[in-house]
C-alpha cells in the first residue's frame, strides 16, 4: 500500500507533459481529412462511372422462353 501512495503523489506534483496526441493529434486529423477528400474526389472524377440513376430507357425486357 505504501508503495502506491508514494507513485500517486508523485505523479501529483509531475509536471504535465504533453503526450502524442496533444502535439500532433490536430495535424493528424487534417491530413486523413484531406487524403480522404483529395481520394474520392479522384474516385468521382476519374474512375469512368456513369452517374444517372435512373434505369429508363437503359433496361429492356428479354423475350419470354418457355
Amino acid at each position: 500500500a505504501r508503495g502506491i501512495q508514494h507513485t500517486s503523489v508523485r505523479q501529483a506534483h509531475r509536471k504535465y507533459e504533453p503526450n502524442f496526441h496533444d502535439k500532433y493529434g490536430n495535424m493528424v486529423l487534417v491530413g486523413g481529412a484531406v487524403v480522404f477528400t483529395s481520394v474520392w474526389t479522384y474516385v468521382l472524377t476519374q474512375a469512368g462511372m456513369e452517374w444517372g440513376l435512373s434505369p429508363v430507357g437503359r433496361v429492356t425486357p428479354k423475350e419470354w422462353k418457355e
